[in-house]
């Protein structure tokens, strides 16, 4: 199964936590200069190679003598402000050796939630890959705030490889995959070679956090292992400091966990609703309603919808949620609060009658609704 899923792929996101990178005296350009000779292998097989790549914050904060992690967001774009220059630095004096130019993607979730910015942001990405350049994106730590952090990079490397459109998402730790309990502490652990679907006992083996350099724990590497398998892209979670891992992975060695893309996933758009476009608001609807949507793929009328939390604008995604507030679909809203407060609990053919215009005639439409599994 891995190998007949591999041999199908063309382009890669290689995302590289701050523990692989990061020793005890800084960046490790032992380790960065390996893998961007590995990546180079990759590519001369004619592969496509999108790198993302933390360390900005964990390289920058030495310069202002924080020990651990910075605790207030301007502590941590002030040592991203630094990091960021230091690590493209080191990342492109790695890839000089094979000829290989790369260049620099910092995003917000700003970026890709305003499906403009997301397509030109794909745009670029394409051009860039078209000339043979790697690409390697950080989150932009110097101007993100809490609202529009994506919160860890393994949550950003989900996300890429629906603006990239890649065929396979490869998260760099310092865990050989996933395990039943901590193998740090248990030696007994049990290994994961393969999860064919990542389920609530699956997500509850990964618990714990991130460490002193990185932000990211085996739970978020999960979470975003179900993002991009969502999207039906295969998702591996390996040792990234083992020698030759990445060339052995697509040669098809047992490394690491390997997560099978789901049968039926998601189209990149509606992969975009549910992942990259932050809610703004959140509708109510009664019974009827939520089984319209869930048993028979239909649009949400206004008629089915009770009550209305939050503000929002025409064209921003909701959550939609039954009677006891239980989320269980998230789409783009067709009216703005203030216009569904108006129609809200009305038959269609009513709209243009209270509102004087009409978008339409559904409150989501079921093309920009995405009903949770």
């Amino acid at each position: 199964m891995r190998k007949d899923l591999l041999a199908q792929v063309k382009r890669i996101v290689v995302k590289v936590g701050s523990g692989v990178i990061f020793g005890q005296d800084g960046l490790d350009y032992d380790v960065i200069g390996a893998l961007s000779q590995d990546i180079c292998g990759l590519l001369s097989r004619g592969y496509e190679v999108v790198l993302v790549s933390s360390g900005a914050v964990a390289t920058g904060k030495g310069e202002l003598g924080i020990v651990g992690r910075p605790q207030t967001i301007p502590l941590k774009q002030a040592a991203a402000a630094i990091g960021q220059s230091r690590l493209m630095r080191a990342w492109k004096d790695a890839f000089r050796p094979c000829g290989r130019c790369v260049a620099q993607i910092l995003l917000t979730r700003d970026d890709l939630a305003n499906r403009r910015r997301f397509l030109n942001a794909r745009n670029t990405l394409m051009t860039l890959l078209e000339y043979g350049v790697v690409p390697i994106i950080n989150e932009n730590d110097t101007v993100v705030v809490e609202e529009i952090r994506f919160g860890d990079n393994d949550n950003l490397s989900a996300l890429i490889t629906s603006l990239a459109e890649a065929d396979l998402l490869v998260i760099l730790s310092d865990v050989d995959g996933l395990y039943d309990s901590n193998p740090k502490i248990n030696p007994a652990a049990r290994h994961f070679s393969v999860v064919e679907r990542i389920t609530e006992e699956i997500e509850n083996m990964a618990g714990g956090a991130g460490s002193v350099v990185g932000t990211g724990g085996m739970s978020t590497k999960v979470e975003a292992a179900k993002r991009a398998t969502l999207y039906g892209v295969g998702t591996v979670i390996v040792d990234g400091r083992r020698p030759g891992v990445l060339p052995g992975l697509m040669a098809g060695e047992e490394l690491g966990t390997f997560f099978l893309p789901v049968r039926q996933h998601m189209s990149a758009r509606k992969h975009w609703i549910s992942f990259s476009k932050a809610s703004r608001g959140k509708l109510l609807v009664d019974e009827g309603a939520r089984r319209a949507l869930t048993d028979k793929g239909k649009s949400l009328l206004p008629s089915g919808v009770f009550a209305i939390e939050g503000t929002f604008e025409r064209g921003d995604a909701v959550r939609i949620c039954d009677a006891e507030g239980k989320e269980f679909a998230k789409g783009i809203a067709s009216y703005s609060r203030q216009e569904l407060e108006r129609i809200l609990g009305h038959n269609s053919s009513e709209i243009e009658t209270i509102l004087g215009y009409k978008y339409g005639d559904e409150a989501v439409h079921r093309d920009n609704l995405v009903v949770k599994k």
